[in-house]
């Protein structure tokens, strides 16, 4: 209701309750409540919100990659699981969960017992890594807890590392040393470790035959095959240059197989030598298992380790891990090619972008008359920046490899084909489809790095006599050099992690051979090369054991997340480094 009060000509109004409001002090609250929401603080907040979650969702994802990547190496103790049907389980634990008892996803038909319920109708299991892939047939095995009968941690337990079949866990009961047999109290982890140490030089003898001497012999061999080959097509099979290169080679290919059958005999022979090494092992119940010693690449006691020991295991299993090859199917050994090709790849892609994407920004920024035209190729530029990397790939593949890269082999390489040589995918063709993929980023920042530079100081350069080119080359590129750097490190920081593309046009599931080696040119853009993305998402879904993947997944990860950090701070010292030169007139 509302009534006037007499002598006065202010509106009242009363609520439904007999409280009376004036109009006056009605509008000041409407105001209030009107001034704020205009001044924004609704929004603000919500703003602020926004950055505090996706600030906590990245410092999450960091510290997950962090701490499972970090402890990844660390080793674990291995507990002995004695359960009700006698059988015994020996690994170290990767995790326990907690289950809701009769759902299919956790069913075990190897369990027989009475499943024990909580007072939540929840039951609880654990994962152990038993390994011993080759008794078992897997790495894996869940054990409920309603099983467990007793629980324990034997000192004398070995962990052992091998080249094949992933870790053994057991014991070892004898040791035959070239028919010198060694057992009982004579046997011991310094013992085991000794003939370990012998059998690695042996291996590595083997490697050096294998991957170096006699792949040289190979390369000469094709060499000359290729040789031949090109006389054969320049001037015919009835020349007499073929003939001459033909007896050429006869004598050539003759010193080589000699050489290679001598290398292949000594190999042979060290590997039969090998063979008469070996350690007799047995798991936790007594299944044997015979192995060669120069199949472990480490053995220690995980329960028995001091804190020293346990560092040295670990810091041992990182070095492996940065300096040695993948083995069994990229689960363990190390990512020493995919660090090279990750790394060599990014500077060839970050060599490719720079100067395309800044010659394109300053003639659309310095000499474009700007127009319709150029505001159409601003957004075409714009829009290549949303285009999926895969497509991409997709053009890579069939332009540089198939078109370029094909004519190339025509002209250069005709004494190859049908092999190709850069008609496939190759890690030049991979490190130009990346720099197409981001000379966006880069056109952009440049652009924008070149409108920062104050236009008084072009005038100032053309009013004192310079030229169009030299105050761009003296006054506008090294005071935009700044901006210039940081859209190349955004560059580098995309393609470094892409993947897609790169599944077309170069990257492979294993290349142990390095781009680089000891043959001339020593510098081969055109082979297939390994990447640190590539071998995160190999690990991640198209490993034989997803689950055995799954810390190198979080190593690789982390090791990925290193380099491109480091790449991208070196840059940024070499901006910051640059700005102070032009700002401040000195490093």
């Amino acid at each position: 209701m509302e009534f006037n009060e007499p002598g006065k000509g202010q509106q009242i109004l009363a609520d439904t309750d007999g409280n009376v409001i004036t109009q006056a002090s009605t509008s000041r609250q409407r105001s209030t409540v009107w001034d704020f929401k205009a001044r924004g603080e609704p929004f603000v907040w919500s703003l602020g919100a926004a950055l505090a979650i996706g600030v906590l969702m990245i410092v999450g994802f960091v510290a997950l990659i962090l701490y499972n990547g970090i402890l990844t190496f660390y080793p674990r103790p291995i507990e002995v699981v004695e359960l009700r049907g006698g059988d015994r389980i020996a690994g170290d634990l990767i995790r326990s969960e907690t289950f809701l008892p009769g759902t299919d996803n956790v069913a075990d038909p190897d369990s027989s017992a009475k499943t024990i319920i909580d007072n939540k109708g929840l039951s609880k299991r654990s994962l152990l890594r038993t390994g011993n892939f080759d008794l078992y047939n897997d790495d894996f095995k869940w054990v409920f807890d309603d099983e467990i009968v007793s629980k324990h941690f034997p000192k004398d337990i070995l962990f052992i590392e091998r080249l094949e079949w992933g870790p053994f866990i057991g014991s070892a009961k004898s040791m035959d040393l070239n028919g010198q047999i060694i057992e009982g109290a004579n046997l011991s982890t310094d013992g085991l470790e000794k003939a370990q140490d012998e059998a690695r030089s042996r291996r590595l003898r083997i490697y050096e035959i294998e991957r170096t001497e006699i792949a040289s012999i190979n390369h000469y061999l094709e060499k000359a095959r290729l040789a031949l080959r090109k006389v054969e097509l320049r001037h015919g099979l009835e020349s007499p240059e073929y003939k001459a290169e033909l007896e050429k080679y006869k004598a050539e290919t003759e010193t080589l197989n000699a050489q290679y059958q001598e290398l292949a005999s000594e190999a042979a022979a060290i590997k039969q030598m090998d063979s008469r090494f070996t350690v007799n092992l047995e798991d936790v119940n007594g299944k044997p298992k015979t192995l060669p010693i120069s199949q472990i690449t480490r053995l220690f006691t995980p329960n028995n380790l001091s804190f020293t020991e346990r560092a040295w295991v670990y810091l041992s299993r990182w070095y492996e891990f940065l300096t040695q090859e993948p083995r069994e199917a990229n689960t363990e050994g190390g990512v020493m090619p995919a660090i090279f090709g990750t790394f060599c790849m990014t500077v060839l892609m970050a060599l490719g972008v720079a100067p395309f994407g800044v010659v394109a920004a300053l003639y659309l920024k310095e000499y474009a008359k700007q127009g319709k035209l150029v505001s159409l190729i601003r957004i075409c530029v714009n829009n290549l920046a949303g285009v999926p990397s895969i497509v991409y790939g997709v053009f890579g593949l069939g332009f540089f490899a198939y078109v370029l890269g094909g004519s190339i082999d025509q002209l250069f390489y005709p004494e190859r084909l049908p092999t190709p040589t850069f008609g496939s995918g190759g890690l030049l063709w991979a490190s130009l489809t990346l720099a197409l993929l981001t000379v966006p980023v880069v056109i952009v920042a440049t652009e924008e790095a070149l409108a920062a530079v104050p236009q008084s100081m072009r005038e100032g350069s053309l009013a004192c006599g310079a030229s169009k080119w030299q105050t761009i080359k003296w006054i506008v590129l090294p005071r935009a050099l700044p901006g210039i750097m940081t859209g190349l490190i955004l560059a580098m920081a995309r393609g470094a992690e892409e993947v897609a593309p790169l599944m077309l046009v170069g990257v492979v599931k294993l290349a142990p051979e390095l781009p680089i080696d000891s043959f001339f040119p020593f510098v081969h853009f055109e082979r297939s090369f390994m990447h640190l993305g590539f071998h995160i998402f190999d690990l991640g879904f198209q490993s034989r054991n997803s689950e055995a993947a799954i810390p190198m997944v979080y190593v690789t990860t982390l090791l990925l997340i290193t380099l491109v950090f480091a790449m991208n701070i070196a840059s940024i010292i070499i901006r910051n480094r640059l700005k102070r030169k032009f700002f401040t007139g000195h490093f």
